[in-house]
């Protein structure tokens, strides 16, 4: 797609690669790994492989503990494990595939899967997983929406886990008001206007203005409209009169419901702002649980987001996440054989029961912490529920995560401050995107 979007990529990515070479070197070194453009291989099966966490500092030590876990079953294979933060996490990818120094194996969620996939730097899995301890034994839903979002048809990446959009919500200051729980989109601004008082810095909501903040805007937009389809023909809706009013609904809770501050909060600043003051909701995922737990054990709950009045759910598609095999890598037997384990019943439980997410190994997902986590159990069940309907974000556009992301941020944040209306937003971001799938289907 000839567009800014796709230029101001390729200079992000060129003005990244200085900045980023001490990471590459580290994964390069004697892992044999190389660029997207080199041949790989199988290897002998042992020897040292990178592993990237595409949530570096936050699931660290997790990873680590199933790293150990893995070297100790596989004497002869060493794991490198490197750390790359979710918000630079493209970028590094990006940089490597065209600088060279790609890991073995990555972490690769379906919103930047078509991304890296289109660059010819991962690869297809399916034969793998067809031979695999694991077939039969990965969650369907993960695994159709991990083959969408690749764009071809191929399997990329094996998936690991799903999040799901959580509402939480101070139950003790709903109790002592007297309000109805926030389950339906009525009762949320019921409660967040009656819980505001700003006189002693007492908020009803806490909205995602930095970092982050469009799929949170896209989950509330169609969750109010009740539109479940992304597409129209080949136009999107994300700019339908419905949506439209649905936004401006929204964001018209900033500074007059929600803290001021927010509108330049990503995830980490506005998880911290909840747990520590006295703001009703917060709309967040899954993975925040453990921190609401540590600080206001007792005094809150995570529903999935509210339903219209006759109880529908709409809900946009979550990413799923998921372990890439990269092309490049010249001992892919190795790497094959860590990401069955990372997958496998035991260390999938692992890793979702700290994080707090779905797992996508069906056995995974029946152990008891599931059942006795109710955030998780309700966002399964949402997920699969009767009532719910599910809007599929075009994951597979390699521009996606660029256009829903740092393309239109700080657009969102205009919005919030009064310098750009909703309709102006969505009608930009509803161009970039019907541009964005023609490109893409001229290729397809």
């Amino acid at each position: 797609m000839k567009s800014s979007i796709r230029r101001s990529r390729r200079a992000a990515v060129a003005v990244a690669l200085g900045s980023v070479l001490a990471l590459t070197a580290t994964a390069c070194g004697d892992d044999g790994s190389g660029s997207a453009g080199g041949k790989g291989g199988e290897g002998s099966g042992k020897g040292t492989i990178t592993f990237w966490d595409n949530n570096g500092g936050v699931r660290t030590d997790v990873w680590k503990e199933i790293i150990a876990d893995f070297e100790k079953q596989n004497p002869g294979i060493k794991v490198t494990y490197v750390g790359v933060p979710a918000a630079s996490v493209q970028s590094k990818y990006d940089t490597a595939i065209q600088g060279g120094g790609l890991p073995d194996v990555g972490g690769v969620g379906t919103a930047m899967l078509a991304e890296i996939a289109a660059q010819g730097a991962l690869e297809p899995l399916d034969s793998r997983l067809a031979k695999s301890s694991l077939n039969g034994k990965l969650n369907e839903k993960f695994l159709e929406s991990v083959k969408s979002a690749g764009g071809d048809g191929e399997t990329y990446s094996v998936p690991t886990s799903a999040n799901n959009g959580t509402l939480w919500y101070r139950t003790d200051l709903f109790s002592a008001v007297k309000l109805a729980p926030p389950t339906t989109w009525t009762n949320f601004y019921t409660a967040a206007g009656k819980l505001t008082d700003r006189a002693k810095n007492r908020f009803g909501y806490t909205i995602r203005g930095g970092e982050g903040s469009i799929a949170q805007a896209l989950d509330a937009m169609y969750g109010q409209s009740g539109i479940t389809s992304f597409w129209n023909g080949d136009k999107t809706t994300v700019n339908d009169p419905k949506n439209v009013t649905a936004l401006e609904k929204y964001t018209g809770l900033y500074k007059k419901d929600t803290p001021s501050a927010d509108v330049n909060n990503d995830f980490t600043k506005m998880v911290a702002q909840w747990d520590s003051g006295t703001i009703g909701m917060l709309s967040h995922n899954l993975g925040s649980y453990a921190d609401h737990e540590k600080a206001l054990s007792g005094k809150f709950r995570g529903i999935p987001n509210p339903t219209l009045d006759d109880g529908t759910r709409v809900q946009v598609s979550n990413p799923v996440d998921g372990l890439g095999l990269f092309k490049s890598g010249k001992n892919k037997a190795a790497a094959w054989k860590f990401i069955e384990f990372a997958a496998s019943h035991a260390s999938n439980s692992k890793w979702n029961e700290s994080a707090g997410q779905v797992p996508a190994n069906d056995e995974a997902a029946q152990d008891a912490w599931v059942r006795a986590s109710e955030p998780t159990k309700l966002a399964a069940e949402a997920l699969s529920g009767a009532t719910t309907k599910i809007v599929q974000l075009p994951y597979y556009l390699p521009d996606w995560n660029t256009v829903s992301k740092a393309g239109n941020e700080p657009n969102f944040q205009k919005v919030l401050l009064g310098k750009m209306t909703a309709k102006e937003f969505l009608d930009t971001l509803a161009d970039q995107l019907n541009k964005a799938q023609a490109d893409w289907k001229k290729n397809h």
